[in-house]
């Protein structure tokens, strides 16, 4: 009897663990991770869902976190550099994961729309499908998303424009939508802990107004887009930045002198419409300063002789170059000095002083009998020195 009495203990208590291993995930959410494994495969390669055994408990398959019956977390393939990533399509039932507060896929081959139905999960604070084939139109419906301070939908096909709603979540400190075709403008921001901001590489057009962007970035990348209008009253409010990138638009204007004095490494601004002189408010700490291909005029500022790689090149500057920068340039503390195609008059430097080999000088193509033969980049031309018609006719 007593035997007997043991066994059926024994054998209540597997069956209780037995239920409590496959019953601990919320049911909704064992569905939904059945749908969004049936909806991907991995690349060949790829061996990530090899740990989703449905007969196990699904809060121990890879990339797949549980808290309190419900998944929180979901990490779609491995995460691994290099690693193979998924195929297929996102199954809308992902908005079923109502505890979810991150959701990432890895790079692979993952098409389709990104799901209206991730604007239902309610406590989402990541959010990055980074480098797959994503396609369509970024639903607005992600404005619900109170919670979400990363959004990473870079590398993709995505098309239409930024949703405005995006721009009014409250708690956003991420936004990187870069390479991708997005058009129209940028709508304004108005999370005050916005931290990056990255758009890079779209068709984005249209100007930014100047309070449109928060005072909290510290990195903001715009280039490769076709923005436009002048950037002197949004600039000087953004002087947080350690990362400036507004290269190949179409802004106009002049340069604040402010951004010369930002705490940052490489300043970006080749390749626009930007006019008038420029004029820093102090020495220039950036390493790299890059402002060719513009249309600024004047004389070049002495202050620049701090910066190591100076890209002054194709624009319409004036006069003799300051001196300071032949001490410099002879010193080897300037290592790139690029002033081609502009419609300088002179540099006060020997013709027999030696320039460094670690230091590049470039003056092709100026108003002037170039004092010392450099090597120049390819893209410089043949020619070097201005017609003098074209420096006689010049009015600055």
């Amino acid at each position: 009897m007593k035997e007997m009495f043991e066994m059926i203990s024994l054998m209540v208590t597997l069956l209780l663990l037995t239920y409590t291993t496959f019953a601990i995930l919320d049911p909704v959410d064992f569905l939904a991770l059945q749908s969004i494994r049936k909806s991907l495969e991995d690349l060949p390669g790829s061996n990530y869902f090899s740990s989703w055994d449905f007969t196990s408990d699904p809060c121990n398959f890879a990339g797949v976190y549980c808290e309190g019956g419900k998944v929180i977390v979901l990490n779609l393939g491995d995460p691994r550099a290099g690693a193979p990533g998924l195929s297929g399509r996102l199954h809308p039932d992902i908005g079923k994961l109502s505890s979810l507060t991150e959701f990432t896929v890895v790079p692979g081959r993952i098409m389709g729309a990104l799901p209206v139905s991730l604007s239902k999960l309610k406590n989402l604070r990541f959010l990055a499908v980074s480098r797959n084939f994503i396609s369509q139109a970024i639903p607005p419906e992600l404005g619900e998303l109170k919670q979400l301070r990363t959004l990473d939908l870079s590398y993709n096909q995505l098309t239409g424009s930024i949703p405005w709603a995006i721009g009014n979540l409250p708690e956003l400190t991420n936004v990187i939508l870069c390479h991708n075709h997005l058009t129209v403008s940028i709508p304004p921001f108005i999370s005050q802990s916005l931290t990056r901001l990255d758009l890079k590489h779209n068709e984005l057009s249209g100007i930014i107004e100047r309070e449109s962007l928060p005072s909290s970035l510290q990195y903001l990348s715009l280039s490769r887009n076709q923005l436009s209008g002048p950037v002197d009253g949004l600039l000087p409010r953004l002087n947080k930045l350690n990362y400036l990138d507004l290269s190949l638009n179409q802004f106009t204007g002049p340069i604040p002198g402010c951004v010369f004095g930002f705490q940052i490494t490489n300043l970006q601004l080749e390749r626009n419409r930007f006019s008038g002189p420029v004029q820093p408010e102090g020495s220039v700490t950036i390493p790299t300063v890059d402002l060719s291909h513009n249309m600024l005029y004047g004389q070049v500022s002495p202050l620049f002789a701090t910066v190591e790689n100076l890209y002054l090149n194709n624009n319409r500057f004036t006069g003799s170059v300051p001196t300071v920068f032949v001490d410099r340039l002879t010193a080897g503390d300037i290592r790139l000095l690029y002033l081609q195609h502009n419609f300088l008059t002179g540099m006060p430097i020997n013709p027999r002083t030696e320039i460094p080999l670690s230091s590049s000088l470039c003056l092709q193509y100026n108003c002037m009998v170039l004092p010392v033969q450099t090597p120049c980049p390819v893209n410089a031309g043949t020619q070097k020195t201005r017609p003098t018609s074209q420096c006689m006719e010049w009015k600055g």
